[in-house]
């Protein structure tokens, strides 16, 4: 019995006239209709094909309208699949109808499979056995594309850049095929500046699907893509020369795509090092002013909720024992062979990879390798266990942590506390600052501070400088002794730079005419140490003026003269002065008996031209009086002390 024939898919313009529950009802008898011609035998196929080839021209209809509408995708999931088993039976037999071969009807059939890597594979078989006839149909969209890239309107050429692309993006063996040759490659690089930023765009998609197929398969065409970066490396730098800065293919390509990390990662042999070297000198090109935007991506939260793990088949994910897609492919091969149990089914698609035709033909035939021929038809999947087992170390309730805080045991956890001490907000609304500073009954007593205060004794935290290096007159060496050669030389070009930076300075400077005068390269001489040196040296020196004093006092030439002698006796310091150890002690001052009655010429307290601490406030001398006054308080309070322990007769 002869099947129906396919009706060829209808465009938009007859979909739109037809009901939705019409439409519904031609999708199903497309969908039975391809299941009818996939139960078929391989000869009865071949035959239900010959006189007219209705499946063939339903699927080039059913795709060509598929690239053509993006919504229509979503309305015909089931069919899309059936169709792809149909063109798989197709494109597998041993003749291949030349309207398969064309590059339009291959792009829309690309074009509705773009994420499928079975079709990839199902492509790449095809252009092994048919590249000769692939080719010469792609030969023919080559010449056009490089006549309208070069004339005076390359914008005519995005039509046919919109067609090819899902092909060349599928298809390694075409994008290399459209490469071969730098006329493509040049065309697409002299159109660039001609056209708009969204052809442009289009432009180098085309050109990095090119360069990255030579980077695939098992023996990449590194030779043919060193050709190119080589071009185009020559190009751009001729376009650089010309306007710095200026938006190019190679500019475009180096920045907004990741060819060069592609060829970072996969351009790792050694006859790879050429190809390595020419992309990684591309790089110089690259122009953050043209980086496009990146596509906001939303990521999927990771839930934890992972595949679950192969069975004894090696199937991945399961609903009880076997996966959903495989058992619908159990199901379609029991529907032809009803007496052939799950289990029997499951190894004869493990056995000639899940391919329905292949499996279908070998059973019919009764060509099935040895094992499977003698093993038991009837044979069933095991069935699923009640309840998954887990791997996981079993938890009980009696090694759980528990729960523990400071708050344990207390009143509140005991529910123990007298409803009184609670309280919603703060405790004491009406406590202000002023009535926490006035309430007394916390402070400390009187005689607790008077008894703190005599345990404090003032000449502890006096420190004893009798023996600084800067206090005495002669020199104390406070560097670690150490007798080697090292440390020698070290003193001695510390003595040296210490010298020349006592004498002027100006050795130490930075600038070109103190690195070359006398003056440095004498030093040099001395010490054998470079500039870089030297200057480090001065500028250390200017930082820390500590070390400067140390210096002074290690390498000071002192002979045992002293010229002058500074006296160390005390000294009342002039009226309102602030001085020590000069002026005299004036009738006027504090000391004496004629302390505060103002006999001496400074009045009392003050000076000539000195003001009155008593004076009115508002004046300024009153006020410069007062700070005086204030500042040698302790001082004079000290030495009233001192006289006063002298003439009792104790030490100190």
């Amino acid at each position: 019995m002869s099947l129906p024939q396919f009706v060829p898919f209808p465009d938009a313009k007859i979909r739109q006239s037809i009901q939705s529950d019409e439409w519904q009802l031609y999708l199903d008898s497309w969908t039975s209709l391809t299941d009818l011609y996939l139960r078929l035998n391989n000869q009865q196929f071949a035959s239900a094909r010959q006189d007219v080839d209705s499946p063939g021209f339903f699927l080039i209809s059913f795709f060509h309208e598929l690239a053509g509408d993006d919504s229509l995708a979503t309305k015909v999931v089931s069919l899309r699949k059936k169709s792809f088993l149909l063109l798989h039976r197709i494109w597998s037999g041993q003749d291949v109808e030349d309207a398969f071969l064309n590059w339009p009807v291959l792009a829309d059939i690309c074009n509705a499979f773009t994420k499928s890597e079975q079709f990839r594979r199902l492509l790449q078989t095809l252009w092994q056995r048919m590249s000769g006839t692939i080719e010469k149909s792609l030969q023919a969209a080559k010449t056009s594309l490089i006549r309208n890239l070069d004339s005076k309107r390359p914008e005519e050429a995005e039509s046919t850049l919109n067609r090819i692309a899902p092909l060349l993006k599928a298809s390694p063996d075409a994008s290399i095929y459209m490469l071969t040759g730098s006329d493509f490659l040049d065309s697409l690089y002299s159109a660039y500046p001609k056209v708009s930023p969204t052809m442009q765009k289009k432009l180098v998609t085309t050109a990095y699907f090119g360069l990255t197929a030579t980077l695939e398969g098992a023996k990449p065409n590194y030779s043919l893509l060193s050709d190119h970066l080589y071009s185009l490396k020559s190009s751009e730098e001729h376009e650089q020369k010309k306007e710095q800065g200026k938006k190019t293919l190679v500019a475009d390509l180096v920045t907004n795509t990741p060819l060069l990390e592609k060829i970072r990662d996969k351009a790792t042999t050694p006859e790879a090092t050429r190809v390595w070297n020419t992309a990684a000198s591309l790089s110089v090109f690259h122009q953050s002013s043209i980086v496009r935007p990146k596509r906001l991506v939303r990521r999927k939260v990771d839930k934890g909720k992972n595949k679950a793990e192969a069975d004894d088949y090696g199937h991945g994910a399961f609903t009880g024992e076997v996966h959903v897609h495989r058992m619908s492919v159990i199901t379609q091969i029991q529907d032809l062979f009803p007496d052939l149990g799950a289990g029997f089914v499951v190894k004869l698609l493990d056995e000639y990879n899940d391919n329905i035709e292949e499996v279908t033909a070998h059973l019919l035939d009764g060509s099935l390798p040895p094992h499977l021929a003698d093993a038991d038809r009837s044979d069933q999947l095991p069935t699923p266990s009640s309840a998954p087992q887990s791997h996981l170390p079993s938890r009980s309730s009696q090694h759980l942590p528990e729960r523990r805080n400071v708050f344990d045991d207390d009143e509140f956890d005991k529910l123990a506390i007298d409803t009184s001490h609670l309280h919603i907000g703060r405790k004491n609304k009406d406590l202000t600052a002023d009535k926490v500073l006035s309430d007394r009954s916390k402070a400390p007593a009187t005689s607790h501070i008077l008894a703190a205060l005599a345990a404090f004794d003032s000449d502890d935290d006096e420190r004893d400088d009798t023996y600084d290096f800067e206090d005495v007159g002669a020199s104390v060496d406070t560097a670690a002794p150490d007798g080697d050669a090292n440390s020698d030389l070290s003193n001695k070009n510390e003595e040296a730079l210490f010298r020349a930076f006592s004498k002027s300075p100006d050795v130490f400077g930075r600038d070109v005419e103190k690195k070359r005068g006398k003056a440095r390269a004498a030093l040099k001489s001395e010490t054998g140490m470079t500039d870089e040196a030297i200057e480090g040296w001065g500028i250390m020196i200017g930082r820390d003026p500590k070390r400067l004093r140390r210096l002074e006092a290690k390498f000071s030439t002192f002979h045992g003269q002293q010229r002058e002698l500074q006296s160390t006796a005390w000294k009342n310091s002039p009226a309102g002065s602030g001085d020590e150890g000069s002026g005299d002690g004036g009738r006027g001052g504090f000391c004496g008996r004629g302390r505060g009655r103002g006999r001496g010429r400074g009045g009392r307290g003050g000076g000539r031209g000195g003001g009155n601490v008593a004076g009115p406030a508002n004046e300024k001398s009153t006020q410069i009086a007062r700070q005086r006054k204030e500042a040698n308080k302790g001082r004079n309070h000290n030495a009233q002390r001192d006289k006063k322990m002298a003439r009792g007769g104790f030490s100190g």
